[in-house]
C-alpha cells in the first residue's frame, strides 16, 4: 500500500459509532413523540380499515365500482374493477386488500398535502428548489429498505411505518409535479393578473394553483400504482419481522 493510502486508512472515521450514537440519543428521549405519531396513524388507518370491513364485501365491491365509473364514466372500467373485486372477495383476501387500498389512499393524500405546499413555496423561491432538488432525487433512487430500517427502528411495527415509508417515496412526484405546473405558467397570464391588482395571495390561488392543476392532478392520478408497490414492500417487511419476532422456527413461511 502506497503512503498516502496507508495514512488515510491509519485512522477510519467512526461513522457507525457516531450512527449509533444518535440512534439511541433519539430513541431514549424522543420515543415518545414517534410513538404518538404511531398511535395517531394506527388509529387512522386500522379505524377505516375496520369501518369498512363492517361492510359486507359485495356492497363495498359495488360503491368503489360505482365510484370508478363516477371518476371515468366507463362502464369498462367499472365492471373490470367489479369483477377484479369479486375475484379478490373468492380468493379470501378481502381483509388485506381492504387494508392494503386504505394505506395507499392515505400515503397518496398525505403525499399530496405535503408535497403541493412544498412544490408551491420552491417554485417561488429559486434558492430552495436549488436545495429540494438533490433530496428529491436521493428519496426516489435509495431503494426502500434503506429506508425502512430505521423507520422500524424509530415507529416499530404496524400499519404507520408501511404508511411512513410509502409517503417518504411517494411525496417527491406532487413537488415536482406542481413545481413544474407553475413555473411553466406564461409570463403574460401572470403579468395580467397583477395588472388587476390582484395580490400574491389571489395570484396563487385564481392563476397559478388553476393553470397548475393538470400537472398536480397527474400527479394525484398516478399516485396510487406507485404507491402501492411501496406499500407491498414494506408489509412484506412488516410480516417476515412479526414471524421472526412471534415464530422464528416459522418465518420461512413467509417466503
Amino acid at each position: 500500500m502506497d503512503p498516502i493510502s496507508a495514512f488515510l486508512t491509519s485512522w477510519k472515521i467512526p461513522v457507525g459509532q457516531w450512527g449509533k450514537a444518535f440512534i439511541e440519543f433519539v430513541v431514549t428521549y424522543f420515543q415518545w413523540f414517534f410513538d404518538a405519531i404511531k398511535q395517531a396513524l394506527n388509529w387512522w388507518v386500522d379505524g377505516t380499515s375496520s369501518l369498512l370491513l363492517m361492510l359486507p364485501p359485495v356492497v363495498l365491491a359495488v360503491l368503489l365500482a360505482a365510484f370508478a365509473y363516477w371518476l371515468r364514466r366507463s362502464w369498462t372500467l367499472a365492471l373490470g374493477v367489479l369483477l377484479g373485486f369479486l375475484f379478490i372477495i373468492n380468493q379470501g383476501l378481502w381483509k388485506e386488500t381492504v387494508q392494503t387500498l386504505v394505506l395507499v389512499v392515505a400515503a397518496t393524500a398525505l403525499s399530496m398535502a405535503i408535497g403541493v405546499p412544498l412544490g408551491i413555496w420552491a417554485a417561488h423561491k429559486p434558492r430552495v428548489w436549488r436545495i429540494m432538488q438533490p433530496v428529491l432525487d436521493l428519496m426516489q433512487t435509495m431503494p426502500t429498505f434503506v429506508y425502512l430500517i430505521p423507520i422500524l427502528i424509530l415507529f416499530g411495527l404496524g400499519a404507520a411505518p408501511a404508511l411512513i415509508v410509502t409517503i417518504i417515496f411517494a411525496m417527491p412526484a406532487p413537488v415536482r409535479m406542481t413545481y413544474l405546473g407553475i413555473t411553466s405558467i406564461p409570463k403574460p397570464m401572470i403579468e395580467a393578473g397583477e395588472s388587476f391588482g390582484a395580490t400574491k395571495r389571489q395570484l396563487l390561488w385564481k392563476v397559478e394553483l388553476p393553470a397548475a392543476l393538470p400537472s398536480i392532478r397527474t400527479r394525484a392520478d398516478r399516485g396510487g400504482s406507485r404507491s402501492a408497490p411501496r406499500r407491498a414492500a414494506s408489509s412484506r417487511a412488516r410480516e417476515c419481522a412479526h414471524r421472526v419476532r412471534s415464530r422464528p422456527w416459522d418465518a420461512r413461511g413467509a417466503d
